[in-house]
């Protein structure tokens, strides 16, 4: 169950990420919208990720919740906000969910 909420943590952190990119589109009241929005996802992530570090090794939970937030993120970046898609870019990506899923199998819980 602790995979699951850490899973969902990465996913709050991806959102935090979008709420701070929106906030920076935008001014007035739904730049704070935005930012509020960010503060919530921040809040949840955190508390996901400590709930989930319970049960599981610290830095294989703190490797995943970033990697997970790093892969979302990138991904957000190109389909929402229009980034660049480069080869190097996919592969590295490709590189980061490689090492996610090996930290995933060869962790002891």
């Amino acid at each position: 169950m602790n995979w699951v909420i850490l899973i969902i943590a990465g996913l709050f952190e991806v959102a935090f990420a979008f709420c701070l990119g929106k906030a920076n589109e935008t001014s007035g009241n739904e730049m704070y919208i935005w930012y509020s929005g960010f503060l919530i996802a921040l809040v949840s992530s955190m508390l996901l990720l400590m709930k989930a570090t319970q049960t599981l090794p610290i830095g294989t939970a703190y490797a995943i919740w970033t990697g997970i937030g790093a892969v979302g993120t990138v991904l957000v970046g190109i389909i929402i906000f229009k980034e660049p898609i480069t080869l190097l870019r996919l592969l590295f990506l490709t590189t980061l969910i490689g090492s996610i899923i090996g930290l995933k199998v060869v962790s002891p819980h």
